[in-house]
């Protein structure tokens, strides 16, 4: 068994720590913020996602398990930090790796020749080389000379939030090393808790392969939504189109929604128009329907208040998908927000948080559903939650409904 440093503990850097921790290996997690340590520490969790608790307990319960604010020596290294991007005056997309870079250089003291440093943020292409040069840069300034030896890999998570146990066991995975040997080495370790295959390439593929699976994603929800604004406009519902159209034998359209969220989607495309932005036109286009999304939904939740003294809308979820915390680049927070900037007063209901993200707070009301279908005129919903399922157009009598989410039908 390997001794192993996680750096982030957040949606994916928890669950890998956690499972390691349960297979044997000795792990180190490590994070920035003293609530989240002091949390796994006792056995909890910060974040919400079935069974987790479970298994995070499990691990700290073992002594295989340790939350710490600073990297220790070990045998494995792995980065699981956020990757964002930043917005240009230009409206450009410019990934922002500062994350990545202050994990890289935070290791150079502890890392040692023969350790494996394993990216598994979804990156840039060339950022698992950028790692190798940021180490060996923050070696040399703390005069440890060069560091031989170290081998590199880039393993990308493929895990969905509300899945993640499942998913980080059974979904095939790629190893892609700076050299054949650190490929080697590292789908021998994962090997030690994925039941399913690890594919070897090199960093660079393995890189530009998790890009690509998402912006695959992105460019599907792209032509739904841009299908629904369509229909808005030709007066048709489009889930009674889609539904038919799929009953072609090669056609799949997806759902449409309120726009595209969480931090990889949302994201990880920009990554691949920054790197060639003349090539990547339909990625790039696919990006803007989806982004432009929420600002259609909001144009048609003033319509519906119009005429209205004193309108109160309710917002109906603002997780990025249905059943899980997530908020991160979520529509349906992007959607709250500009509304309550318009001046209108909004009630917010979403069961998995237990307080509003600061870019809401001192501005919506978080509440209950039954509160929310008291006191609002206009009902939207923007989340597909369980907790909302059971809604009916019978219970909202009275009321204007714009549901993003195709949910309520009866």
């Amino acid at each position: 068994m390997k001794s192993i440093c996680v750096l982030g503990l957040g949606y994916i850097g928890l669950p890998t720590a956690s499972i390691f921790a349960t297979k044997g290996h000795h792990v180190n997690g490590v994070d920035v913020s003293p609530r989240v340590v002091d949390t796994i520490n006792s056995g909890k969790i910060h974040i919400q996602e079935p069974d987790l608790d479970i298994l995070v307990r499990a691990a700290v319960q073992s002594g295989n398990l340790k939350a710490t604010l600073k990297p220790a020596p070990a045998d494995v290294f792995i980065i699981a930090v956020p990757t964002p991007f930043d917005v240009q005056t230009d409206g450009s997309r410019t990934p922002d790796l500062k994350y990545v870079e202050s994990a890289a250089r935070s290791i150079a003291p502890v890392v040692a020749a023969g350790n494996l440093v394993i990216l598994e943020s979804t990156s840039p292409v060339g950022t698992t080389e950028k790692v190798k040069e940021w180490i060996e840069d923050e070696c040399k300034k703390l005069k440890r000379g060069q560091v031989d030896g170290i081998l590199y890999a880039h393993c990308p998570e493929r895990i969905l939030p509300g899945q993640m146990l499942k998913e980080l066991v059974s979904n095939d995975r790629i190893a892609g090393g700076l050299t054949p040997e650190a490929s080697e080495i590292s789908k021998k370790l994962y090997e030690s808790f994925c039941s399913a295959q690890i594919f070897i390439t090199d960093a660079r593929t393995a890189e530009m392969a998790k890009l690509t699976e998402n912006a695959f994603r992105d460019v599907n929800i792209a032509f739904a939504n841009e299908l629904s604004l369509i229909c808005d406009r030709l007066k048709i519902n489009v889930w009674e189109l889609i539904r038919l159209a799929n009953r072609h034998p090669r056609v799949k359209i997806l759902q449409p929604g309120p726009g595209v969220g969480g931090h990889c989607i949302a994201v990880d495309p920009w990554f691949i128009v920054h790197a060639a932005p003349k090539e990547a036109r339909l990625m790039r286009t696919a990006r803007e329907v989806n982004d432009s999304k929420p600002h259609h939904v909001v144009a048609q939740v003033i319509q519906a208040t119009q005429g209205i003294t004193q309108p109160v809308v309710a917002c109906l979820g603002l997780a990025f998908k249905a059943n899980i915390d997530d908020l991160r680049e979520s529509p349906s927070v992007e959607i709250t927000a500009e509304l309550a900037q318009k001046g209108l007063k909004v009630l917010a209901v979403e069961p998995h948080v237990e307080k509003l993200p600061a870019s809401l707070e001192g501005k919506v009301e978080l509440t209950d559903l039954t509160s929310a279908l008291k006191h609002a005129h206009v009902i939207v919903l923007l989340v597909d939650h369980q907790a909302f399922g059971s809604l009916t157009l019978a219970q909202l009598a009275g009321k204007k409904l714009i549901d993003t989410r195709g949910m309520i039908k009866s």
